[in-house]
């Protein structure tokens, strides 16, 4: 796991830069899932998503030890996003390698903070070699998405936060593609509550930390067919996946169709807009995907980037 100490010096990194962000509690939510639900709000984040704590513990960590001017990045969107976020606030040059059919709302975000974008087809390039070519055309430094443990220690703030908050959870939820977020998060669950149990969540057609899990290796998929765009990585990371399989009960499955509900819901009901990436552990208690009746259950709702065409498609009603 991911030391204690690693994960206590990515908060004092974070604190004043980093939104503590709230935890989120509705009755009606409790009531269908049979469990009482605390949703880590990572939604409202500074760049929407959770990737901002993860992406600023490393750029600050990395200074501190030595100077740099220019960084390289991949990334569906949201660590794109906080990665050019973090680089504008420390006065460093981003480039970022991103898919063609990444959200718009993240592409313009990302623009938005003074990134270059370098465009990939994600079903037929492969978006490690064009960062890493990238990085060494440039001298720059690579981040990674989530295979780094100060990347790693920087996303276990949330659950570290949220243990605060709420110390006796029974349970945590967390969305997994990398592995980057349910790795640091395990870790800090874990070294604040030992007895809790950690559950991952992905898409069904995005099952490869399943897969992984009961092979006892790692194994590689198609990239996946999801509207969870985060979560569309094939392959658990090489550091990543040792934590799962130690610290992590499971990984559980939704479908696209319970992700569009729950979103919906919470939306209509609870006045917060999460991206299909960052509902799927809601969706997993509101569709009873496993039984947490009487739980204490965390949720990290990881994040809240969606672009207004797409949300507007699934909230549309069915005929």
């Amino acid at each position: 796991m991911i030391p204690a100490s690693e994960i206590d010096a990515a908060r004092r990194r974070l604190e004043g830069v980093a939104h503590r962000t709230p935890v989120l509690t509705s009755r009606q939510f409790d009531e269908a899932a049979g469990a009482t639900v605390f949703f880590k709000a990572e939604n409202l984040q500074r760049g929407g998503a959770f990737k901002f704590r993860g992406a600023y513990n490393k750029l600050r960590a990395e200074l501190d030890r030595r100077p740099f001017r220019e960084v390289v990045a991949y990334s569906s969107g949201n660590h794109a996003q906080a990665v050019a976020l973090v680089s504008s606030l420390l006065g460093l040059k981003a480039t970022l390698v991103m898919p063609k059919d990444a959200p718009a709302a993240k592409l313009a975000a990302t623009r938005g903070y003074g990134a270059e974008i370098v465009l990939y087809d994600r079903y037929t390039e492969n978006r490690d070699e064009i960062g890493e070519r990238l990085q060494r055309e440039r001298g720059a430094l690579l981040i990674p998405p989530f295979d780094d443990p100060l990347i790693m220690a920087g996303q276990g703030t949330a659950a570290a936060e949220l243990l605060d908050d709420v110390p006796d959870l029974d349970v945590l939820l967390v969305p997994v593609s990398g592995g980057g977020l349910i790795g640091g998060c395990a870790s800090a669950a874990k070294h604040a509550r030992p007895a809790i149990e950690v559950f991952g969540v992905e898409p069904e057609t995005a099952d490869d930390t399943a897969q992984s899990l009961r092979r006892g290796e790692r194994v590689s998929i198609a990239v996946p067919r999801t509207i969870a765009d985060g979560l569309q990585v094939p392959c658990p990371g090489e550091l990543t996946f040792p934590i799962i399989q130690e610290s992590v009960r499971g990984i559980l499955l939704v479908s696209d169709a319970e992700m569009i509900d729950t979103l919906a819901w919470m939306l209509e009901r609870m006045k917060v807009l999460v991206e299909p990436s960052g509902v799927v552990g809601a969706a997993v208690l509101r569709h009873r995907r496993a039984d947490f009746t009487g739980k204490r259950v965390g949720v990290i709702l990881s994040g809240g980037n969606v672009d207004r065409d797409r949300l507007a498609k699934y909230l549309a009603p069915t005929a």
